[in-house]
């Protein structure tokens, strides 16, 4: 599966943007559908997934409330909404897609495919 994210740029605190992640091919009912994001000199962190079936979604406590997660089944595509941005929310987003079944989605090794990340600026 190739996964391409876009939709980053810049914007204020308190802004909002919509990132989008487009799969090569159908996810739905067969991946769990992953956001991460990763700050300079930072680890990956887990923001947001959806569970293949489309029904589940879970969020990091940092982005619970303002962030949220979709999938278009019919376009093989998942959004992320970033509502009420603050500055730490900068970092580079990435998308990830891993196969059904696993123990736990909130980790970088859980997934299996990954979209070359899209930069995400908040200026306070």
């Amino acid at each position: 599966v190739q996964l391409q994210a876009y939709g980053g740029g810049l914007a204020q605190a308190g802004g909002s943007l919509r990132l989008s992640c487009a799969a090569s091919e159908r996810t739905f009912g067969i991946y769990t559908m992953g956001w991460f994001r990763q700050a300079p000199g930072k680890e990956r962190e887990f923001v947001a997934r959806i569970s293949s079936s489309g029904l589940v979604t879970y969020y990091a406590d940092s982005v619970k409330g303002r962030f949220t997660i979709s999938g278009d089944n019919a376009k093989n595509m998942v959004h992320l909404q970033l509502n009420s941005l603050k500055p730490e929310d900068t970092a580079v987003y990435y998308c990830a897609a891993g196969r059904s079944g696993r123990y736990s989605y909130n980790y970088p090794t859980t997934y299996d495919y990954w979209g070359q990340g899209t930069q995400v600026t908040v200026s306070s």
